[in-house]
Order: C-alpha cells, then structure tokens, then sequence
C-alpha cells in the first residue's frame, strides 16, 4: 500500500500544478489535445457487474453495474462538445469476452465502435481468436484505420492490405501520428495462422515513426497490446513518441485511487530526452481514459492532466445505444436462460485465481474433460487458466454463464504424452507463474487426475518438484517418466497455444471432441448440484528442486558422462531413436540429481558440458 500512497500523493500535487497551468486553446504555436481511449474491452457491449459478468435484476435495481457502450457514448459526447481536438483511440482486445462475442463475432463492436466515432485502433491478441478471416472483416467493416507496425499479414489473403503500421490524421489543423503495436507472442497466445508474422516491436515501430518524422509529422501517438512493461521499454528505446496508450495486461493507472497500479499518466523519458506519457484504464471499459495535453511548436510534451473516468451507474445510458444494445442483446438473453443444473458453492474462475495456483473452476473445468473422455481411458487433464474468463456464483448455472465462462469455443483434444512430456508441460505452464507484468500468466495449468508441486524460486524449467499420477482406486503414485499417460486438454493448447509445444509432438492424438463448454455444461447437469473445492492438486513451496524425492519413479538404464559435441536430442534418437525424447534424460536426470548430487542438474536442455553424468532412463 506505501508502493501506491506515494504514486498517489506524487501524482496528485503534479495534477493540481499542471491542472493552473492548462490552456484555453492553443498559444504560442502550443497545440492541445484529448485522448480518450479503451483498452481490452473484450465484448463488453452491455453494463456489467463488479466482476466483470451480466448484471442481475439486483445489481441492476440496487445500481451496482458498470461500463457497456451506451454510457461510453455519454460521456464520449459530453467531452466532444466540451473541447475542440478530441482523438478516441482503442489498444486492442475489443474480441472475446461475452456472448456479443460468441454470437456476432467482431459484428457488434465493429457497430458500437463505428457508432462511437472511433478514429483509430490497434490489434490485440484476441482479435485473431478466430483466425485471420474474422478480423479481416471486421477491419474491412470499420470507419477507422486498424493499425500495428509490427505485424506482416501480406502473405495472408484475408488481411493483405487492411492493416497499416500508422495513419496520419488531422486534428484541429495540425498532423498526429498514430502507430500501433502488437505483442510478438500473439502467434502462440491465438490462432493468427502460418501467414501472419509478428517482427520486434521496437524496431518495427521506430521505423514507423522515422517514416512519420520525414513527414513532417512532429506529434506522435502509439497504440500498444503488448503489455505496460514493455511499454516502458518502448518508451525508453524509440525516439520520438510522445503518448502510449496500453493494452493487453489490463493496467489500472489513476491519481485518485491508492489501490491504483501507478499515477496517471505514468511518465517515462525517451532516448531523446523528451517525456513520453504512457496511459491505461483497466479493462472491460469499465472506465473511459481521458488525457489532455499540450505539445509545444516543436511537438514535445509541454502540460498533461487527466484520469480514467469511472463508467458507473450515475452515467446515463445513449438511449438510442443502449436500445440498439437491447435489440443485439435478444437472442443472447434466450440462451442465457437455459438452466443446465446448480453450484452448490461459488465457482472461482478469476484471473488472479486460475493463472497463478489452483482454483475451483479449474476443477470443475478439468474433471468434466476427464468424465466427458473416460470412455478413452483418460487419466490426465490439463486446461489454460488464462481460457477460464470468468466466476459463477452460487446457484442455477445457465448455459449463458458457461459461455461466459469458456467463451473461446474450444474444441476436446485427446492424445497421448509420456510422463517425461507431461512434466515438461507442466514446467511451461509455471514458466510465467511469477511475471510481475503478468505477461503470459494464462498458461498456467489446472489439472485434474494429478496433482503436482512447484517452486517459483527455481530457474524457469526447473520449477516444478513433485507430480503424482491419481490411480484408479484414487490413490496418487509418482509419475514415471517412461510411461505413457492418456491426456485430455483443448485444442489451443494441443496446437502449441501458450507455448504448450511439446503437445504437437504428442502421439495418437484427436482434435475434433465434443466443444469444451457443452461438456462442462453436460458434466454440471449430470452432477447438479456440483460442489468443488480446493484439494491440494497444486501445491506452490518455497523449497525444493525440481522432480526431487520420492515423487519420482526413475530408474536409469545407463548412467552417461557427456562427451564433446554431445547434444540432449542426439543423444535421446541414440537411446530412444526419436530426437524429441530428450525431455526424458532431462527430467530422470534432475530427478536424480535431487538424489545424488553426482548427477548433473540440467536447467537449460541446450545448455549441457561435458563430464556431466546424466541418467538414461529405462525405456
């Protein structure tokens, strides 16, 4: 809380400082501008509650609901007709979220945008959720400019041409840049396809801005879903922006709230020296980020003031939006209402809950993927804490809040791993577990049929430290890394989503199961009311290497020494006649190491020396 008072407090007198200092209009070849702009909206059409779900009569009646385009349009038309040069920008995740999604796709905020008089936007990683084809024609449906100087879509027919790496528009006679960026992960966070390429961001986007700079253009915006730390980075290393609006780690900036993530604007200096203001408001829209600032002749930053503007339920609804809001929302409403059972307990589907340990929608998620596949044979299960977008509380479960739930439509994949492959998935989903920025956070794994320890303090690959398989008569044995274990996850993550590669290598495998959400829904029928808990499937210590102890079945067939030019992949197609096997000497390795310390301890599988002493496991 100190970390917050002071971003306050600081933030805060500066506020009051620039807020005297704040022209009328332009003075002295000074030019003034306000930026209204979202971030990570993700198809929040209609008002929503506190968590981000539909509001109910309650919630409604006791004005507890937040955000929706309609009081975004509000207050949108109060600050047009209250000032001269206004910009509203997005920074991307406008797909995904809610059935608006699940059912128009990017139709509805492709209308509401339009209808709001957007002038710019960039690409976030959701918008390629549903491949190239969707976004493409949502850009192709827009009244503004789609922008991200890092992506290449030349190769892919359904985007060639549609996205541009900036635009230049003329506000109140003068030029502003806006360029936009896209975080290089997309291609494993989504489904952008082989055609679509992700280049470095800070190149890609300061030579966007050299291009503006020879333009003439002295006044430079950029669109950011990359997330804020890198923002910073941005900011720190490309010459010439001068504002970023933030997307993708759903930031929360304000000088008013001490709970806040940082003042708003949060200000960094660029490799020019000048100040670059970076800007974000949450998500959902649950805000409306208002910054107003003056640039002086030469286009720097001269005065700033502003703060996200509370989208709460003293903000009229546009009753021509929310009208239109109600006609889109119809069909929506007949599928909310279709009672599949009831949750004897509240169902955690948090962000800060199913990314970072164990929570109870994750087992719910997980043990219907097992049931719905027990005819397979089945034994584990593994689901992205970052597909789980939402909560369900105590009571009747709709059809309309399992979509709310599990809104991606995945797909049930079955397909078979060893147990030295389980542990090497396992290892990617806590690789980001402890990201500050929360970058990459929703490849953590909820599980079911195991249950397995992990200790953040280790080096990424190393961390986790114990996995027990679940036997048939519910009794827990270590993992054998030599065996082969019938697995059930999505379809994103069977295709190397969230950098879960080492499962489209993985054998007998079946991509076309029933969709993920009709088996939960079939699951929570079959056993209304379902009741859930924490059991101790994922347990975070704070000692431990990793595999160590008696949680793993090891049994080296060969005790190696390394030789020169020996590498992991040759010597697994030397013992096991298939290159991608290495992660079996890696973890019987590191399992033994736990043991005896005259085994090496490999953290790094391309990094090993030699006179290292590995473990050949039985195969």
């Amino acid at each position: 809380m100190q970390k917050h008072t002071r971003f306050f407090i600081t933030a805060l007198l500066l506020l009051v400082l620039l807020v005297g200092a704040w022209p009328a209009g332009a003075q002295g070849g000074d030019f003034s501008l306000t930026v209204l702009h979202t971030n990570d909206v993700h198809a929040r059409i209609d008002q929503f509650d506190k968590r981000g779900n539909t509001c109910d009569e309650d919630e409604l009646a006791e004005g507890k609901c937040f955000g929706g385009v309609a009081r975004r349009k509000t207050v949108i038309d109060q600050v047009r007709a209250e000032v001269e040069n206004v910009l509203l920008v997005d920074a991307g995740d406008q797909f995904q979220g809610t059935l608006f999604y699940t059912q128009y796709k990017g139709g509805a905020a492709q209308e509401m945008m339009n209808r709001l008089g957007y002038d710019a936007m960039t690409i976030g990683n959701h918008e390629f959720d549903d491949g190239p084809g969707t976004l493409g024609s949502f850009i192709r449906g827009v009244n503004f400019p789609v922008v991200s100087a890092n992506i290449d879509a030349s190769a892919e027919p359904e985007l060639a041409g549609l996205i541009k790496p900036y635009v230049v528009l003329e506000v109140g006679g003068e030029k502003i840049g806006v360029v936009g960026y896209t975080t290089e992960d997309t291609a494993i966070l989504s489904s952008p396809g082989p055609n679509v390429k992700f280049n470095n961001i800070e190149q890609s986007v300061q030579a966007a801005v050299d291009e503006l700079t020879a333009q003439g253009v002295n006044k430079i915006i950029a669109l950011s879903h990359a997330g804020f730390g890198r923002d910073r980075q941005v900011a720190e290393t490309v010459a010439g922006l001068d504002v970023i609006v933030a997307g993708h780690t759903n930031t929360y900036l304000s000088n008013t709230d001490e709970d806040a993530e940082g003042p708003y604007p949060v200000v960094a200096t660029g490799p020019d020296g000048n100040p670059v203001l970076l800007v974000s408001d949450f998500t959902w829209g649950k805000f409306l980020g208002r910054l107003d600032v003056t640039f002086d002749a030469a286009g720097v930053v001269k005065e700033y003031s502003g703060n996200p503007i509370l989208l709460d339920s003293s903000v009229p609804q546009d009753p021509d939006i929310q009208a239109r809001v109600e006609e889109l929302a119809q069909p929506l409403n007949e599928l909310r209402a279709k009672v599949v059972g009831e949750a004897a307990v509240d169902l955690d589907g948090e962000r800060s809950s199913c990314r970072f340990g164990e929570c109870t929608m994750g087992n719910l998620i997980t043990d219907a993927m097992l049931w719905s596949t027990q005819s397979e044979g089945t034994q584990i299960a593994i689901q992205n804490g970052g597909g789980i977008r939402a909560s369900i509380p105590a009571g009747p479960v709709t059809v309309g809040d399992i979509l709310t739930v599990l809104p991606f439509g995945n797909l049930i994949s079955t397909f078979e791993l060893t147990g030295a492959e389980v542990v090497e998935a396992l290892e990617n989903g806590v690789s980001r577990a402890e990201n500050p920025e929360n970058e990459g956070t929703g490849r953590f794994p909820q599980v079911a049929g195991l249950r397995f320890s992990w200790n953040p303090n280790n080096p990424v690959g190393s961390r986790i430290v114990s996995v027990e398989v679940r036997n048939p008569d519910g009794s827990y044995s270590p993992i054998d890394l030599t065996a082969t274990y019938k697995v059930v996850s999505n379809d994103f993550l069977r295709g190397g989503g969230d950098d879960y590669e080492v499962f489209t290598t993985a054998r007998n495998a079946y991509d076309f199961g029933s969709p993920l959400d009709e088996a939960v829904a079939a699951y929570i029928s079959a056993h209304s009311p379902v009741s859930v808990s924490i059991e101790g499937r994922i347990q975070k210590v704070e000692e431990g290497g990793m595999m160590g102890g008696e949680m793993m079945a090891v049994t080296c067939a060969e005790e190696y020494t390394v030789q020169a030019d020996d590498w992991l992949s040759k010597l697994a197609e030397r013992y096991f006649g298939d290159v991608l096997q290495y992660p079996l000497i890696v973890a019987a390795t590191n399992a033994m190491h736990a043991q005896d310390d005259s085994f090496a301890q490999i953290d790094n599988p391309d990094l090993i020396e030699v006179g290292w002493k590995l473990c050949i496991p039985e195969q």
